[in-house]
Parts: C-alpha cells; sequence; structure tokens
C-alpha cells in the first residue's frame, strides 16, 4: 500500500515541479516564455486529447456501462466550475482588475488539484494507465505555470505576491489532490472506479480541447499545428508501444 503511494504521489510532485519551472522561467526569462507558451500549450493538448480519447476513455469503458455518462459530466463540470467563476466571483467594478487574475487563479487551482485526484484514479487502474495520463498531464503544467503568473500580473499583483499565488494554486495543489485522494480511491469498487476515471477523462478533454487549444487559436504561431501533431504522435507511438491496438 505505502510503496502503491509514491508512485501517484512521485508523479504528482513531478507535476508540481514542472508548474513551478514554468513559473520561474516566466519570471525570470519572459520574453521566451511569452514567445513559446502557444507551442507548449498546443503539445500538451495533443498529448492529453490523444490519451483520454485512446487509452483511458476506452479503459474506463470496459469496466462500466454507465462510463459514458460519468464522462459527459467530468466534461460538463469543469465547463460549469469555468461559467460560475467568471460569472459570479470579484464581478464588480471595484474588483475587476483583481478577476483578470484571481478568476483563473482558483479554476486552475481547483483543476489542478483535480489532476492530484487524476493521479490516484489513473494508476490506481494499472501503472500503464497512470503513466499515460501522468505524461499528458505533466506536458501541460509548464504553461499552465508560465499562463497562471502572467494573469496575476495583468490582474495588479505585485510580482512577488503574483510567485506565491501562482505556486500555491497551480503547483501546490497537485500533490495536495493526490494526498487527499488516495486512501480512498484505492479501496473503492470497480465500478465507481470507472465512474472516477470517466470523470476525470471528462476534465482531461476538457483541459486538452477547451482550455488549451483555445488559447492557442487566439494567439496563432506559425508552427503551432506541428505542436499540436507531436503532441499526438507521441501518445499513440507510446499507446502503440504497448500493445494497445
Amino acid at each position: 500500500m505505502e510503496g502503491q503511494f509514491w508512485t501517484p504521489f512521485s508523479a504528482s510532485l513531478l507535476a508540481a515541479c514542472v508548474t513551478t519551472a514554468g513559473i520561474y522561467v516566466i519570471r525570470h526569462f519572459e520574453p521566451w516564455g511569452r514567445r513559446n507558451t502557444t507551442y507548449f500549450a498546443c503539445f500538451a493538448a495533443g498529448v492529453l486529447i490523444s490519451v483520454s480519447f485512446l487509452h483511458i476513455i476506452p479503459t474506463a469503458f470496459a469496466m462500466s456501462p454507465q462510463a459514458p455518462i460519468y464522462l459527459l459530466a467530468g466534461y460538463l463540470l469543469m465547463h460549469v466550475l469555468n461559467r460560475f467563476l467568471t460569472a459570479y466571483v470579484c464581478d464588480r467594478p471595484e474588483t475587476a482588475d483583481y478577476a483578470i487574475g484571481l478568476v483563473p487563479m482558483l479554476g486552475i487551482g481547483f483543476h489542478s488539484f483535480i489532476d492530484g485526484v487524476i493521479y490516484s484514479i489513473t494508476f490506481t487502474v494499472s501503472f500503464f494507465t497512470g503513466v499515460l495520463a501522468a505524461i499528458g498531464m505533466v506536458l501541460h503544467e509548464f504553461p499552465e505555470g508560465i499562463v497562471t503568473y502572467l494573469l496575476m500580473i495583468r490582474g495588479g499583483f505585485s510580482k512577488r505576491s503574483a510567485l506565491i499565488l501562482a505556486f500555491l494554486a497551480a503547483a501546490l495543489t497537485t500533490p495536495l489532490g493526490t494526498l487527499v485522494s488516495y486512501p480512498v480511491v484505492s479501496q473503492i469498487q470497480k465500478p465507481v472506479l470507472s465512474a472516477l476515471l470517466s470523470l476525470s477523462a471528462g476534465a482531461l478533454v476538457y483541459v486538452g480541447a477547451t482550455h488549451l487549444l483555445p488559447r492557442a487559436e487566439r494567439e496563432p504561431r506559425r508552427f503551432s499545428l506541428i505542436a499540436l501533431g507531436t503532441g499526438i504522435f507521441v501518445a499513440v507511438g507510446i499507446i502503440a508501444s504497448k500493445g494497445e491496438w
């Protein structure tokens, strides 16, 4: 039990470190970070979407006939949360500037916490499933750290406050999610595990298709499609090498 716990927890710590690296880079090498954020986002989106559709979702569907319902619920849950934060948090004129940073920070913090839960779920299903999910999620952590820090700066926070808040929201919440969820996830039955895996897959699809790709489309770059295709190619290569097809 203890040895099994350290696998997803180590993955969540790695994700936190990658997010922190993104925050560090944009803090100290801001011009470079701004130039390449779109490429990081496209590559991560390609991996996340491919891993979700080609491995995680089929795995969940094979475990329970109710899995498609939870897949849709996971996607919609992330969408509703995003809409709620945008509409009701920091919506007054005197807090409008802070809302630019705080609203995404809250959303990213929740999403990062869910990432930690996803590590617990996927590694409980199988080591391979956990590795596939971890690859996609770790790859999108770097641009997430960059974006979180930049939004805090745009919201009027000082560089020190933006650094601390971005770390707390985007990095620290991931291992916290694993710590909180693993004792429960590792003891649940197969149908419930399928539901949670489907919910997490819906969240991953939302992050890739609704959170990362639209950002890349708003900031078109010459090689963004190549970055997306590379992410898809990497995910497909990993799955094929394991004899999934």
